[in-house]
């Protein structure tokens, strides 16, 4: 799942225009809030799991778009209020509970102001938290992706996918 997401960051530095910190994301909520509850990708994909990650915030929080990208979804979706975002490159970040300043259709910017946080996100530890989702690919079947692995304050980190004692591309030997 990590090269999954450095493949993804590859794929939005690709598309982003310049001076847009290398197309990575940037955190939606500012300051930079503490995680309350991390990533846990389910395996299978439709199977119980915490597809995001939850920021701590507070009632009435700007949200920004994490990335360019034009709004797919801006309102409630099963009792829950959200935004989501279509990325250049196939990504797509989702944002919730937020009482959306944006529409459908609409165009943002990294940084641009979607909406007001809201309390009562489930399995919150605090009074309110921004559940962050990043996925990669047709909702219809996505790949769910840790969205702090594609901040650009992470570090890209590429390891050989051959191992140790294996040399990469090695012929078949007769």
């Amino acid at each position: 799942m990590r090269f999954a997401a450095v493949l993804m960051a590859a794929a939005l530095t690709a598309a982003a225009p310049a001076g847009a910190e290398a197309g990575r994301l940037q955190w939606p909520l500012r300051p930079v809030a503490a995680v309350t509850r991390g990533f846990d990708a389910p395996e299978p994909n439709w199977t119980r799991g915490h597809r995001g990650v939850d920021l701590a915030g507070s009632a009435g929080q700007t949200v920004f778009a994490s990335a360019g990208g034009t709004v797919v979804f801006a309102g409630e979706l099963a009792g829950r209020p959200l935004v989501s975002v279509q990325h250049p490159g196939g990504l797509r970040t989702s944002y919730e509970p937020v009482r959306p300043a944006v529409r459908a259709g609409q165009r943002v910017d990294a940084g641009t102001a979607l909406g007001v946080l809201l309390d009562g996100h489930p399995g919150c530890p605090v009074r309110a938290c921004l559940h962050w989702g990043a996925m990669w690919g047709p909702a219809s079947r996505a790949d769910y992706v840790d969205p702090l692995a594609l901040l650009a304050s992470t570090p890209i980190v590429l390891k050989p996918v051959d191992g140790p004692d294996r040399a990469p591309h090695a012929a078949a030997q007769p």
